[in-house]
């Protein structure tokens, strides 16, 4: 099978070295991949959300199956482009994509369907809502309605950042079109908890629940990154966690959808708070989250290109979806000075022992030849163990050997859940 992914970071890397294991699959393709991508598949400067460009290199190579991973392509209409040219696809089609793409759509949903949320007001007027926050209670969030590279959420703890955040969305452009209109929601408190789902449109296949460590410093603190490390499973999400998000989130969420004409087939990712009212949406994305992908796929037993065409041919619950005993632990390398300003280009090594463990996320080749850092994520590298303390002390060896000339990474990735398991 000739196979072919867009994107190029490291979930995207994490789904190939995984499809890889298919000995049906005759070459991947990755649009635009990257340089420690190209060495597990063929990288063609075709960016993400070049539709057009997309689906005529998938033509003209006669592409079998396609994985459209990131959430700009999904929203645009990749797959609904590519499947128009009777090229079979894993994603959702636009109209199901739209449950991330616009959170005033997703917020309604629920609203609508009784899928637990925080309660939230929406707006498309900057006086209205900056006159809902005069009495609104404090702390608060203000999420950009669109995509906005997974930084549209920000946490307010008074009344002055709040109003700061509207104006920012709403006047000054923060994130463009995204933010023309804002939703304001409660804040909500608990742990939060990752859970990646396949889904047909008839089932929901839940997957090993994850824990990501978004703050950029040890101990949570600094800026908002896209990610830091991950854990899995999540230690919060119990068996009686889990049978209450299916009963009251998940089913209920794909029903939802249906009942719109919105029919989901592919990845559902359901961000989750567990509240001392019981677990609630935080958000839905469209797509493999990113690091949770890392931590979870190398914890799939099944085959990963069987359950994803399952997805698309409607018979998930004819496919058995078996998961690995033990836990994985993911840390990120990143380039100094993320999510800031930083420095790329520096030679990258990355030993052979380790290369099979690591997911590169930003990387190039040079004019010699040689791998070397491409933005603020550098690379994440993976370790499954029978513990949680096994896969971190591993997966820290592993980081330590990776080479270049500003390499940071956070040293306490995983400490919250190891400290809650022992609760």
């Amino acid at each position: 099978m000739k196979i072919l992914v867009v994107g190029g970071g490291g979930r995207e890397h994490a789904i190939i070295k995984k499809i890889k294991e298919n000995k049906s699959v005759e070459v991947i393709y990755a649009l635009p991949g990257n340089g420690g991508i190209a060495r597990d598949a063929v990288c063609v400067p075709i960016g993400a959300k070049d539709i057009d460009g997309i689906v005529k290199f998938a033509v003209e190579k006669s592409v079998d199956y396609a994985i459209v991973a990131p959430d700009d392509p999904l929203v645009l209409g990749c797959v609904d482009a590519l499947e128009a040219h009777g090229i079979l696809c894993f994603g959702p089609r636009a109209n199901a994509a739209i449950i991330e793409g616009s959170k005033v759509f997703s917020k309604e949903l629920m609203k609508k369907y009784g899928i637990p949320t925080a309660a939230y007001e929406t707006f498309s007027d900057m006086d209205a809502a900056l006159s809902y926050l005069e009495d609104a209670p404090i702390p608060i969030v203000v999420k950009a309605d669109g995509l906005a590279l997974g930084k549209g959420a920000i946490v307010c703890m008074t009344r002055d950042e709040a109003k700061d955040a509207v104006v920012s969305m709403m006047r000054d452009g923060k994130f463009g079109k995204s933010g023309e209109r804002v939703v304001i929601e409660e804040f909500m408190t608990g742990p939060e908890v990752s859970v990646l789902s396949f889904t047909d449109g008839n089932v929901v296949v839940p997957m090993v629940s994850s824990m990501d460590h978004k703050r950029a410093g040890d101990g949570d603190t600094g800026l908002n990154t896209g990610g830091m490390g991950t854990v899995a499973p999540n230690p919060y999400y119990t068996d009686a966690v889990a049978d209450e998000c299916m009963e009251k989130i998940f089913i209920p969420t794909m029903k939802a959808m249906n009942a719109e004409g919105r029919t989901f087939r592919g990845c559902l990712y359901f961000g989750l708070m567990i509240t001392p009212d019981g677990p609630r949406v935080v958000e839905y994305n469209c797509r493999f989250g990113d690091p949770e992908t890392q931590v979870v796929l190398p914890l799939l037993e099944s085959d990963l290109l069987t359950v994803m065409m399952a997805t698309t041919n409607g018979t998930l619950s004819e496919c058995e979806v078996k998961w690995k005993s033990g836990c994985a632990a993911c840390v990120v390398a990143a380039s100094a000075g993320y999510p800031q300003s930083y420095e790329s280009g520096f030679e990258l090594t990355i030993p052979d022992d380790v290369e099979d463990h690591t997911y590169v996320a930003g990387a190039a080749i040079n004019e010699n030849g040689a791998l070397v850092t491409k933005g603020g994520r550098v690379l994440g590298v993976t370790a499954v163990a029978d513990t949680l303390e096994d896969a971190l002390c591993e997966s820290y060896r592993m980081v330590e050997k990776i080479g270049f000339a500003n390499k940071y990474y956070r040293h306490d990735i995983g400490k919250r859940a190891l400290e809650a398991g022992r609760i």
